[in-house]
């Protein structure tokens, strides 16, 4: 006798629609299938405008820019989009020059480029520079729950590379 993926009551589904047996862990977007981020809750209360709606439960970050969904529970029991939170995510629009990258010390890609009218930034060493003597709260601030400094440096090379500057 085979058994059915589809065949468990549970009310929870996948996004191939078939049911989710209940206290699984899910690690991958529900909607658009990529791996989550894991994120605190700390985070998620921080970002989500309305905190009756949140729960005290494991949430995952979806980084994805052709997904609606920014957190979803791991046990699939709610989640949340961009317009439930106080902030525009950049990962949900990487080529928006104007949403923070970021968060604690408000830099977005075309504050950057500002900088970069000299022919160079020092952005991130200054993030880095601040980082070092603690105020900085990525973990709290950025929706992705940690170190902007990546996104920082991805955005600064793809601005290099395109304005044809050092940094």
């Amino acid at each position: 006798m085979s058994v059915d993926c589809c065949s468990n009551p549970s009310d929870q589904r996948d996004a191939c629609g078939c049911a989710i047996p209940e206290n699984t862990v899910v690690t991958h977007c529900p909607q658009c299938n990529t791996k989550g981020s894991t994120v605190e809750l700390e985070t998620v209360k921080a970002m989500v405008a309305n905190l009756e709606r949140v729960q005290p439960t494991s949430y995952r970050f979806c980084k994805s820019p052709d997904c609606d969904l920014v957190y979803f529970a791991e046990d699939l029991s709610h989640h949340f989009v961009e317009a439930d939170l106080r902030e525009r995510v950049h990962q949900k629009h990487p080529d928006d020059g104007d949403i923070l990258v970021c968060y604690c010390f408000q830099h977005t890609p075309n504050s950057i480029r500002l900088e970069m009218a000299d022919g160079r930034t020092d952005v991130a060493d200054r993030i880095t520079a601040l980082t070092k003597a603690g105020r900085c709260a990525c973990e709290i601030r950025n929706p992705q729950g940690s170190c902007c400094l990546g996104n920082v440096c991805q955005i600064t090379r793809r601005l290099v590379s395109a304005d044809n500057v050092t940094h």
